[in-house]
């Protein structure tokens, strides 16, 4: 990277030849992954159940170290990172979330400052102005003295995403986001990520529905049951054998002419 490149193409993250396998797995989980992830796309990763889309996700947030290979965050290695340093540069929005405590939304939400302080600072008045943007932005700051709780699944989801927004990131890891959400708030929440990429976010989101990635565009990896991947671009990439493979169920995809693209269905339903 130098310094006369676009911002448009800089490089967020870049995994080169990244291999993983848990102490006690007994096999490789991801074998040789490659990526690279400028400021502003997406990337849509895909897989069946235990194919290695959140173990992916780990390596890249430095919560799992590979065992080959390296990856790089804003062209740093993340093993030669602090905790705290990736976390400056990258939010994680997993699946669910439990709090040990309980918080008001809008505590809850300021929390996504704690990489901007030193360790015994407290949130400022600046960091409360940001979080107020954020829960304004999102359309959630009716939420600010909610418990967090006690809230529903989707406006839980909403102020993950708020969290993460707060934290100022270059780049927003996404662990299959819509997975316990009513098909509105899976809508709306993928509407928000595709904003995020406007707005010069960086984005990978893993998904077990295809859908997910036609509607997303940008790129998508697909991860097979031996931890190999490929990627490039979504209407490329997804294919009706490749999908028919991964998920062992015959597969079609229909291009519908109303809506502008294809959409993923099961001709044995």
């Amino acid at each position: 990277m130098t310094e006369q490149m676009n911002t448009d193409e800089k490089i967020i993250y870049e995994a080169k030849d990244v291999s993983f396998t848990y102490p006690k797995g007994s096999r490789q989980i991801l074998d040789s992954v490659s990526l690279v992830l400028k400021k502003g796309e997406i990337l849509s990763v895909l897989g069946a159940n235990g194919a290695g889309k959140t173990t992916l996700l780990n390596c890249m947030a430095g919560l799992l170290k590979p065992d080959h290979g390296s990856i790089e965050l804003c062209g740093r290695n993340t093993k030669e990172m602090t905790a705290k340093e990736i976390a400056g540069k990258t939010a994680y929005v997993p699946q669910l979330h439990t709090p040990a405590f309980d918080y008001k939304v809008g505590d809850f939400v300021l929390m996504g400052r704690a990489p901007k302080k030193g360790t015994f600072e407290s949130p400022g008045e600046e960091d409360k102005k940001i979080a107020s943007k954020v829960l304004k932005e999102m359309g959630i700051e009716h939420l600010s003295d909610r418990s967090y709780i006690e809230i529903s699944g989707g406006e839980r989801q909403q102020a993950l995403i708020a969290r993460a927004m707060v934290q100022e990131p270059e780049v927003i890891l996404f662990d299959e986001p819509t997975a316990h959400l009513d098909f509105g708030n899976q809508h709306r929440v993928l509407d928000m990520i595709r904003k995020m990429t406007s707005e010069g976010f960086a984005i990978v989101i893993t998904t077990h529905n295809p859908d997910h990635a036609l509607m997303l565009g940008g790129k998508t990896a697909i991860i097979d049951s031996k931890g190999k991947m490929i990627q490039g671009k979504a209407s490329e990439i997804l294919t009706e054998e490749r999908l028919s493979g991964i998920y062992e169920t015959d597969i079609r995809l229909i291009y519908i002419e109303e809506i502008g693209r294809k959409v993923c269905v099961m001709p044995d339903f």
